[in-house]
């Protein structure tokens, strides 16, 4: 069992508006201001969807870039940029994202019904997105909605070639209409298929937050929360910000005796290079 535990706070996604969400952060300046809240209660990673000066989804790389940018200057996270986008972007706009130079990428493994949509991942786009992130030197972590979805990543490792960065780092996304269930037996169920010596982190759509943070602790796994997954604390309660959800995965990771783990040692655990700082 690692002795501390990956945090990766996922701000913002593609699905919740800000009318409906007024506390959701879209703008560069509260994007860049999330990542350095989050950094001060534990979070090492920062998992990005981008929004639009109109607040909509967009992958428009200058943007994109803008708030890699910004989140680099109020923060020391690894960022991760999303190549999911929204389930209606096209796949060669959800390849572009890699212009931006992200120290990592999402990597979705398979095609899931998502709500009333479909989140569409055919094989040929893993492959590219897998070998354009090794040319580029950006590290993906293979997110994973379904257990058949391990059994592709097997696949692509075995055909393709490890990672930029050497290390295997999978997030199971649970509780996705449509995709496998935010339970322990779900989570329990997908352990034995992660490749040997790769580490995995889980993450519970709206009211499974809780019961998966558990169970991966539990299980020696990371976890991934934010806004972009869950926006209710409590029963009747809605999620404050990202900080909210970062300080209790963070105390529930102490809870387990594996605080949340520094930047610093978590670009080393994924295969990313050290931040350049300022002398």
């Amino acid at each position: 069992m690692t002795p501390a535990t990956l945090l990766t706070v996922a701000p913002t996604g593609a699905e919740s508006a800000k009318a409906d969400v007024p506390t959701l952060p879209v703008t560069v300046e509260e994007i860049a201001a999330t990542a350095r809240d989050c950094q001060a209660v534990g979070a090492a990673v920062v998992h990005l969807h981008i929004r639009d000066a109109e607040t909509r989804p967009t992958l428009d790389l200058a943007r994109v870039a803008e708030v890699v940018a910004a989140v680099r200057e109020s923060s020391d996270l690894i960022v991760q940029l999303s190549t999911g986008g929204a389930v209606t972007d096209p796949f060669d706009a959800r390849l572009a994202v890699l212009d931006a130079q992200p120290d990592a990428a999402s990597l979705s493994l398979g095609t899931v019904n998502f709500g009333r949509d479909v989140f569409s991942n055919p094989w040929d786009l893993i492959v590219e997105l897998h070998t354009q992130m090794q040319q580029r030197g950006i590290v993906p972590e293979y997110e994973v909605f379904d257990l058949g979805h391990l059994a592709t990543l097997t696949r692509l490792l075995d055909k393709y070639g490890p990672p930029h960065g050497g290390h295997v780092h999978v997030d199971l996304v649970m509780g996705v209409p449509g995709g496998m269930p935010g339970t322990t037996q779900a989570l329990a169920a997908c352990l034995p298929h992660i490749p040997p010596g790769a580490t995995f982190a889980a993450t519970g759509v709206g009211r499974t937050s809780l019961p998966v943070m558990l169970a991966a602790l539990s299980a020696g796994g990371h976890l991934r929360v934010g806004m972009e997954d869950t926006l209710t604390y409590a029963p009747g309660e809605p999620v404050r910000d990202n900080a909210q959800l970062v300080a209790r995965a963070a105390g529930l990771a102490r809870i387990a005796q594996r605080p949340p783990m520094s930047t610093d040692d978590a670009r080393s655990l994924l295969g990313i290079k050290p931040m350049e700082r300022a002398s």
